[in-house]
């Protein structure tokens, strides 16, 4: 008995690969989706997808995660952000995509905070803390954050950029 239960806590999470997340959308929505980054930043197709990909996965991740996440800072760029509104503005398939195709089955409600809340800013362990919420639980669902998914996660991208960080160290971080 006590092997069986090592085999379990011990066994690797699944990978969730971009195309299992692509397959979350309607053909046409991902489509559109992609037409709107394209319209609205400049981006080239490429750029455009990876930002739409990154969106599903923080969607993911809050359906699978919800008690973990729920309720803590967005972790991703504005651009994300904009994605998601553009999602959210396709009701009927948003609605879809977090009820019925998303692990969690659960709407993932959206809520902007006051002005005056963003100017509070947060103790740096508070940070921290809700950082090392995040990496682990994208690295152990997606693997480790790539050259095309660190412009869009702040704090990936700061540990990259201002501290030196590997993607390895990142990657290693929560452990």
């Amino acid at each position: 008995m006590a092997s069986a239960m090592n085999e379990f806590v011990l066994s690797p999470a699944p990978r969730v690969h971009a195309e299992a997340l692509k397959s979350l959308l309607d053909a046409a929505v991902y489509r559109e989706a992609i037409q709107d980054v394209i319209r609205r930043t400049g981006s080239d197709h490429a750029n455009a997808e990876h930002q739409l990909i990154e969106c599903l996965r923080y969607l993911y991740l809050l359906s699978v995660y919800p008690q973990q996440l729920t309720g803590l800072f967005l972790p991703v760029e504005q651009s994300i952000d904009d994605v998601w509104h553009y999602l959210i503005l396709q009701t009927r398939e948003y609605r879809t995509l977090c009820e019925e195709r998303l692990p969690g089955h659960i709407f993932i409600e959206h809520r902007s905070l006051p002005y005056a809340e963003y100017q509070q800013e947060p103790e740096r362990e508070q940070l921290i803390e809700e950082a090392l919420r995040w990496l682990p639980l994208y690295r152990d669902t997606f693997g480790a954050f790539d050259e095309h998914a660190l412009p869009y996660w702040t704090m990936a991208r700061f540990l990259r950029d201002q501290i030196g960080l590997s993607n390895a160290q990142i990657a290693a971080l929560g452990n």
